[in-house]
């Protein structure tokens, strides 16, 4: 019985020793090569083209970087105007695409008016006005966020322009004035070009022209 008792007891010491040193040696101590991997994974995202422009998706998603030329183009207009961000200047635009194609729809001059150039305006004014004499109410939403990728960025003299093509699900309901309804989605592909003046106090862009782009 003393025996067994004996060789008990050593057997919970070795366990005990064994936990402890386990604890010890069971740690990451140091750089580990997995942190190794993460970092140089990390570092490759952080010299991915720094500061050419990505595609915004309207969730903060990112797409793949401009090609060359446009590359080239953006760093002619950054020399003349150094505070131009590409990233920043997308989001803006597309911010500005989805509250100047509601305010449109619902007729509100006062909300386009700082947004667009005279002449995007008046051609604006002539739609809404139009729809006001037949008697027509249209509210229009987007199904989801819309896309905008810039597509070209130049500077003529001192007018700075920029083109972004945006892509959106668009669900439009319009109202007659016998009060009958109709809502229609659509996916809509336009191109727009934006412009301010370089050296203006005003550092917002312009809507200055509307196309229509194939999807």
């Amino acid at each position: 019985m003393p025996q067994t008792f004996s060789i008990v007891f050593f057997a919970v010491i070795a366990a005990v020793l064994l936990f402890q040193l386990y604890n010890v040696l069971g740690k990451k101590v140091g750089r580990q090569p997995e942190d190794n991997a993460q970092k140089a994974k990390s570092a490759k995202t952080a010299i991915l083209a720094p500061g050419l422009p990505k595609s915004v998706d309207g969730k903060g998603q990112q797409g793949p970087v401009m090609d060359p030329a446009l590359a080239a183009a953006i760093s002619g207009l950054k020399e003349r105007d150094p505070a131009f961000d590409p990233a920043r200047f997308v989001e803006g635009a597309r911010q500005a695409y989805e509250t100047i194609i509601r305010a449109y729809a619902r007729g509100d001059r006062e909300a386009l008016r700082p947004l667009l150039t005279d002449k995007v305006m008046a051609s604006f004014d002539a739609g809404i006005s139009q729809r006001e004499l037949a008697g027509t109410v249209e509210t229009v939403e987007l199904v989801s966020p819309a896309r905008a990728d810039i597509e070209l960025a130049t500077v003529e003299d001192n007018l700075a322009k920029a083109r972004v093509r945006f892509l959106a699900e668009v669900r439009s309901t319009v109202t007659q004035d016998g009060g009958e309804s109709h809502t229609t989605e659509r996916r809509t592909a336009e191109v727009w070009t934006f412009e301010r003046k370089l050296g203006a106090n005003d550092p917002n862009w312009s809507l200055a022209r509307v196309e229509a782009a194939t999807a």
